[in-house]
């Protein structure tokens, strides 16, 4: 389902072909409801360009100075109409009823929904083409994959039998985990580890303390904020004071969930995080 959701080039080409006003002499009016891609906005240098965010746009600075369009799952309609945006830019699954109601009233708008890094650069690629930063995109690009390449290099220099298990909780009432088809596994894979969510039946998904237990992972990574001792929380669990992670004090919650929850450019910020706690 998710992979018929993402194709940007479709979702945006067959409504609104040749959008790209940028390269007609003058500048784009941009609304963007999903911090993911205001963040890819802004590292393609359109920053003048957008006149309107979602409250949840928070990253960079300059984000949290834009004017506020609504909520991440539900717009100010009269807001965006009163910005005279030329494109606006959405996400799938939870924006999906706003996208349609925004695009009932004529606007223009873009979903972007990439479910792993190759999607994420074809989502950049097409962000770049429909605003004239095409360049931009490409560099921006090359950078991510330079980063990327940088991290999984210092791999060859680990045995394979020293690949840790790594269980990543990112929320606790009740237990939500990542699975295969999520960004998370994929970073937990090019960090250097085994995500012992992987098979999960949905990229995200509740898993079950008994899995979590049954796996016995050396590292756990809390993607919430649980306060100065994480590993002692987890010991008020049945049974997790058993697991090698708690023993070990191997528990972290010091990573900021947004580089490795978001799909945006500072994924590459979550693996170099990931890899560090997995080879300190």
């Amino acid at each position: 389902m998710r992979k018929i959701l993402f194709p940007l080039i479709l979702a945006c080409l067959l409504i609104f072909p040749g959008l790209a006003l940028a390269a007609e002499g003058h500048g784009l009016r941009i609304v963007s409801l999903t911090p993911a891609t205001t963040e890819i906005l802004f590292a393609l240098g359109l920053d003048e360009e957008i006149v309107g965010v979602s409250s949840f746009c928070n990253y960079p600075a300059a984000a949290a100075k834009k004017e506020k369009v609504g909520t991440f799952s539900q717009a100010n309609i009269e807001k965006i109409l009163s910005l005279r945006p030329d494109i606006i830019f959405c996400t799938g699954l939870e924006q999906a009823p706003m996208v349609t109601e925004l695009r009932q009233l004529k606007l223009k708008v873009c979903v972007s929904d990439p479910n792993n890094l190759e999607e994420l650069y074809t989502s950049i690629l097409e962000i770049g083409r429909l605003t004239n930063k095409e360049a931009n995109a490409q560099r921006l690009i090359k950078a991510m994959q330079a980063s990327i390449e940088d991290v999984t290099s210092r791999l060859k220099l680990k045995p394979d039998a020293a690949r840790p298990k790594v269980y990543v909780e990112f929320w606790h009432d009740p237990i939500m985990s990542a699975g295969q088809g999520s960004f998370i596994d994929e970073l937990i894979s090019l960090a250097g580890g085994i995500n012992i969510s992987h098979d999960m039946p949905r990229a995200y998904s509740f898993f079950s303390p008994e899995q979590v237990l049954k796996q016995d992972p050396d590292i756990i990574i809390l993607a919430y904020m649980t306060g100065n001792n994480p590993a002692s929380l987890l010991k008020g669990r049945l049974g997790w004071d058993k697991i090698k992670a708690v023993k070990n004090n191997r528990v972290y919650n010091d990573i900021n969930p947004d580089i490795i929850l978001r799909p945006g450019p500072r994924l590459t910020e979550g693996l170099e995080e990931i890899y560090k706690r997995l080879y300190p």
